[in-house]
Parts: structure tokens; C-alpha cells; sequence
């Protein structure tokens, strides 16, 4: 029964920690930019730069190259990239964003380098860039026949992307986004929320100045939406994380993670492609474990692999992009993870 209940609390105070400190400035304007990118951006000029008419190595670098930008957890970036897809852009781009944005955006790379050491990060960035494009190939390979259905079903046409008053407001939630982790790291979490806040005043008083009010509540609906697909999942996904931690013994880590080998290596990928880390908590963490033995091939598989996938990122996409592609991305990143993590380990080791 004491089990039980350790257990049941392992899973409950995961939830508490994720809502107390996730949520608020990470979430909400994650999820105000789903909707704007729906709302506010021309679905015909985003399938000229994203789709899946575009040419695949502009698109794929397009996306990849912007999503270093995007300083997301694995969780927090499903509606931004679920709002450019069903904004028209590729399935190939949209899940080079779902998978670079958390596994190596320039705040967690920073941070690595200065925890880890840079050539765990020059390792970091390679591999990522790597695997993007493989990631993108396989997801536009596996649904040619549905990208080919959804081009034929959009008009396409010229114009500018948005209105000027548009692109200051998806570029202010950006910032909003941003802005806590890159203004703030170090120091109580209320400094987060001080920054937030005043992000949320600027981004209030410009959408009601500048921006009507019946866009404002199409967006408002199209953000809803997000919310009510994704987040359910989210905390489903974050509570089982919580009892897996609960269950699992740390004793075990070191003689499973260590030296170098392709075992090694699938064991720490998929441990970090089921357990939740939030963006940048995962340097610590691996840099702890490679002090207590841990190889730098598994090291660096767990680095990819723990901020880009996670139980509830699982879930979230299955809800959000269907059951097939969640079938393929996931195994995707975890056989990538794995053969990238056993190559490196005889590079930097």
C-alpha cells in the first residue's frame, strides 16, 4: 500500500511541478501562437515557403534553420508546429520543427556548452542538423499520396504572408514566448512570471489597439482549439511520466548507460524519448549521470532525445497529427538517436 501511494504521489507531484511551472509562461504563449500563425497568416504564401509543393531542401532548411529560434520543450512546441501545419506548410517541415526547436535551440546549446563542454555541443548541432533532414524525408516519403491530396485542395496564389500590424503581433509572441528563459535564468521562478506578466501587458494592449476585435476573437478561437486538443493529453502524458520516475531505481543508470556501445546507446535514447525534460533542464541532469559513469555516445543520444521526445509529446501528436504519423516520427527520432549516440561515442570518448 506505502508503494501504492508513493507511487500515485510521484505521478501528482510531477503534475503539480509541470502545471507550476510550465503552463503559465510556457503554454499559454505557446498556444496564443498556434493560433495567431492559423489566424493571421496567409495559408497560400505559407505552402509557397513550407508546403509540400515547395522545394524539399528550401523548406526543410527553412524550417530548420528558424526553429533554433524556438526555445520549446518537446511539449510546449506541438502547437506551434501543429499551427503551421494546418497552416498549410509541409508535413516534412512542420515536423523539422516539432523535432529541432527542443532537441537544439540556441538557448539549450548555449546552456549545454557551458555546463557539458562544446564539443558535446558542436556534436549537438551536427547531429540535429543531420537528423532534421532525415526526419523530414521520412515523414514527406511516408505521406506523399496525403501531402499531394492537401496541395491539390489549397488555392494557390500570391500576396504578402500578412499584414505589417500581423507580423509585429506573431513576432511580439515570440518574444513573449522567449523571453523568460533568455531574460531569466537564473534566480526564483516569480522573476519568470515578472517577465511574462509584462510580455502579456505589451501583447494586450497592442492586439486591442491595433488588431479588430473580430480577428482578435477568430484568434482566440483558433487558440482554443489548440487547448482543448492538446493540453488534456499533455497532463495525461506528464502524470505516467511521474510514476515511471517514481518506479524506476537511479541505481540502475550507471551500468547501463556507460562506455560506449549500441546498447548503451538505444537505452539512454529511449529513456529520454519517454521522460519529460523541459528545455534546458536536460544538461544538468546528463551532465550528473556522466559523472557517475555515464559514456558521451549515450550522453549525447540522451540530449537529443530527452528535450525532442517525451511520453506526452507522444500522446499530443498522436491527438493532434493522427495515430499513423506519431507511428512513424517517434520511432524515427528513436532509431536516429540510437545510431547517431553509437557513432558518436567512438568520436568523443
Amino acid at each position: 500500500m506505502s508503494i501504492l501511494i508513493e507511487v500515485l504521489f510521484g505521478g501528482l507531484n510531477a503534475l503539480r511541478d509541470y502545471i507550476a511551472l510550465h503552463v503559465l509562461t510556457c503554454l499559454i504563449p505557446a498556444f496564443l501562437l498556434a493560433g495567431g500563425i492559423v489566424t493571421f497568416v496567409r495559408k497560400e504564401v505559407i505552402i509557397g515557403y513550407l508546403g509540400a509543393a515547395a522545394r524539399k531542401m528550401s523548406s526543410f532548411g527553412i524550417a530548420a534553420g528558424g526553429s533554433f529560434f524556438v526555445a520549446a520543450c518537446s511539449c510546449t512546441v506541438i502547437p506551434v508546429s501543429s499551427g503551421i501545419y494546418h497552416g498549410g506548410a509541409g508535413v516534412g517541415a512542420a515536423f523539422i520543427l516539432l523535432w529541432v526547436a527542443p532537441a537544439a535551440n540556441i538557448l539549450a546549446l548555449i546552456y549545454t556548452g557551458q555546463i557539458i563542454g562544446t564539443d558535446m555541443v558542436i556534436a549537438r548541432l551536427i547531429s540535429v542538423l543531420l537528423m532534421s533532414f532525415l526526419v523530414g524525408i521520412v515523414m514527406v516519403s511516408a505521406f506523399y499520396r496525403e501531402e499531394r491530396n492537401r496541395v491539390s485542395t489549397i488555392r494557390m496564389s500570391g500576396g504578402p504572408l500578412m499584414n505589417r500590424q500581423s507580423i509585429i503581433l506573431l513576432l511580439m509572441l515570440v518574444g513573449w514566448l522567449l523571453a523568460p528563459n533568455y531574460i531569466v535564468t537564473h534566480g526564483p521562478y516569480w522573476h519568470k512570471i515578472v517577465v511574462w506578466v509584462v510580455g502579456l501587458v505589451i501583447v494586450t494592449f497592442y492586439s486591442l489597439k491595433v488588431i479588430g476585435r473580430g480577428k482578435i476573437k477568430d484568434w482566440l478561437k483558433e487558440t482554443w482549439w489548440f487547448v482543448r486538443i492538446i493540453f488534456p493529453m499533455l497532463l495525461a502524458g506528464v502524470f505516467i511520466v511521474g510514476i515511471i520516475g517514481a518506479l524506476l531505481p537511479q541505481e540502475w543508470i550507471k551500468p547501463l548507460v556507460g562506455g560506449v556501445g549500441l546498447r548503451q546507446s538505444f537505452i539512454a535514447t529511449m529513456f529520454g524519448a519517454i521522460t519529460y525534460f523541459a528545455t534546458m533542464t536536460e544538461a544538468p541532469f546528463v551532465d550528473t549521470l556522466m559523472n557517475l559513469g555515464m559514456g558521451k555516445g549515450p550522453a549525447l543520444a540522451l540530449l537529443l532525445t530527452g528535450p525532442g521526445l517525451s511520453l506526452p509529446n507522444w500522446l499530443a501528436i498522436a491527438r493532434v497529427f493522427g495515430v499513423k504519423k506519431a507511428l512513424v516520427y517517434v520511432p524515427t527520432i528513436i532509431v536516429l538517436g540510437t545510431l547517431v549516440g553509437w557513432v558518436a561515442g567512438y568520436i568523443l570518448d
